[in-house]
């Protein structure tokens, strides 16, 4: 099974239900395409010794939308056919699906040490999971409830048309015009974001800054080294916690708000302590049903595979079972 994203490949074996094996972390800019990626991680020594007689089904969550049999990144150069890499690689069965949509998938199967809730709040059973995650891009997606069952959605929420909720929100908006004609959500909530957000609280203060990467700006924030990646930090949690609030009004989340990601987990302490929350239930006359939803930081170091896992044993069950008839 893969999970991925813009920036890195990650791959795992399941050698029985339950039982996650052999991660490896590869970086997509090693590989030309997703089949070479995906031929060095089952060429490894530990895949042979587990798998000897090669593997027989696979699943692939990955970073953008998956319509049809072709497949390219938005964040990454990849393109592939589905089925050229099946025939490729010799599977009997291979799945691509969106990577939000594997994340929505495993939050049944979080356990309790996986996750780390924010604020208020108290999930209602058998209703509307809400996810939402930033890192390379912000992905969305949701679980809908129906007999016993979960179905994910396939959204792309990230791109939404980004809106301000005051007037310092109105000048970073201002400001990311300057760059792009569309302003979406995830213009400002990903890494490249982070630093748009940064860049745009500079200009507003008149400040000659150096630029600065994502992870350097969540550092200095962090050791408390810099006022202006800590506003931005602050900002980019806002943001989010408006972004997550109007999912959980249009879904209806009552099951709750996840949120994944590279960037939000990483942020530990100081994600508790920031604006998010508050922004999350700055609804006018919703907060007091925003305040009855929690919200959830996924904390599990390879959530994805739970869910791909999830959806992969399913397809081989449905297989199996269209066999017999």
């Amino acid at each position: 099974m893969a999970d991925i994203g813009g920036t890195n490949a990650r791959f795992a074996l399941e050698t029985a239900a339950d039982r996650i094996e052999a991660v490896a972390v590869l970086p997509c800019e090693d590989y030309p395409n997703v089949e070479d990626a995906m031929q060095a991680y089952l060429a490894t020594p530990a895949i042979r010794a587990l798998s000897p007689d090669g593997v027989r089904y696979c699943a692939l969550a990955i970073a953008n939308p998956v319509t049809g049999d072709q497949v390219q990144m938005t964040n990454h150069h990849w393109q592939f056919s589905i089925e050229a890499v099946r025939q490729k690689l010799g599977f009997e069965l291979f799945l691509v699906v969106n990577d939000f949509t594997a994340l929505a998938m495993s939050l049944p199967h979080l356990a309790v040490d996986q996750k780390q809730q924010v604020g208020g709040g108290s999930a209602k059973n058998e209703h509307v999971i809400g996810l939402v995650g930033a890192g390379t891009g912000l992905g969305v997606s949701g679980l809908i409830p129906s007999n016993g069952h979960w179905t994910p959605l396939q959204s792309e929420g990230g791109h939404v048309t980004f809106s301000p909720a005051d007037e310092t929100e109105i000048g970073i908006l201002r400001f990311a015009w300057g760059e792009f004609g569309h302003v979406s959500a995830e213009r400002l909530l990903s890494g490249d974001g982070l630093e748009l957000i940064y860049r745009a609280l500079a200009d507003m203060q008149g400040l000659s800054v150096p630029g600065l990467p994502a992870p350097e700006i969540s550092r200095l924030a962090l050791a408390g080294e810099n006022a202006l990646c800590e506003e931005a930090i602050d900002r980019f949690c806002a943001i989010l916690g408006t972004v997550a609030g109007n999912l959980a009004v249009t879904l209806g989340s009552l099951g709750g708000i996840y949120i994944g990601g590279g960037i939000v987990p990483r942020l530990g302490q100081r994600f508790l302590a920031s604006p998010f929350r508050e922004r999350f239930e700055q609804k006018g006359r919703f907060v007091s049903y925003l305040a009855q939803i929690p919200t959830y930081v996924i904390t599990a170091e390879y959530p994805a595979f739970l869910g791909v896992s999830a959806i992969l044993s399913e397809n081989i069950a449905a297989a199996a079972s269209s066999e017999k008839l």
